[in-house]
């Protein structure tokens, strides 16, 4: 009885695929290691496992096994000419990109304003709903960036504040308001404490005096009756 050949396939089962990998590349291994002894022969192996590690074996040296190889290729490699089949393929290919090269730049003349005598109606809303979604994105990244900015130029204010602070706290002088706390002041009703403390001359009462100063005014002697007739 002659049994069929079976085909080789990969193996579906990861944990089998594993086993198999394994105990495969141990006989590979132990197989390259009995040739190059019992044959005297320059072996060497290199397998990378499906997750990318390297198995290697030599029984001299790895590099000069590999530069040898590559100047026996190299001495050996015929260069083929291509053939009239890969000329018109490439020929095709480059007409394919030339076509696609020339519809982009009808696309980017258009989205200009350029070139829209020749575009119907469906084709003119079409433009102009992608440059609408293009106006949106643009509009939608410059608020984000004004945010940011904002929040950078709150960011170094809070830090100058501070750093004013310190200083007037050093030199025993009045710190610089910045804008929140002026803010808070002005929200401040009239009434307040801290606003009856900032005016201590409201509560001094002043009288206002016109002419010489009481005790510099000069007193008048009263005059001598008139002379009677005889």
């Amino acid at each position: 009885m002659v049994r069929g050949k079976t085909q080789m396939r990969r193996i579906e089962n990861a944990t089998s695929r594993q086993v198999t990998f394994s105990k495969r590349r141990n006989g590979l291994l132990k197989k390259a290691f009995e040739l190059s002894v019992l044959c005297d022969a320059e072996v060497a192996l290199i397998i990378f496992s499906p997750r990318g590690k390297l198995y290697e074996f030599a029984n001299s040296s790895m590099q000069e096994t590999i530069q040898r190889y590559l100047k026996h290729t190299k001495d050996t490699r015929t260069i083929d000419k291509p053939t009239e089949q890969s000329m018109q393929q490439m020929k095709n290919e480059a007409a394919n990109m030339m076509k696609k090269i020339e519809l982009l730049e009808v696309a980017k003349r258009r989205l200009l304003g350029e070139g829209l005598g020749s575009c119907s109606i469906d084709e003119l809303q079409q433009i102009e709903q992608q440059l609408e979604r293009s106006v949106t994105c643009i509009r939608a990244r410059k608020s984000q960036v004004f945010k940011e900015q904002i929040e950078l130029l709150k960011e170094k204010e809070n830090n100058l504040i501070a750093e004013n602070a310190r200083l007037s706290a050093k030199c025993g002088v009045q710190p610089w308001l910045g804008s929140k706390e002026k803010e808070k002041e002005k929200e401040q009703p009239e009434n307040s404490p801290s606003n009856e403390d900032s005016t201590p001359t409201s509560d001094v009462e002043t009288e206002l005096f016109i002419g010489l100063p009481p005790a510099r005014r000069t007193r008048h002697l009263p005059r001598p009756p008139p002379p009677q007739p005889n």
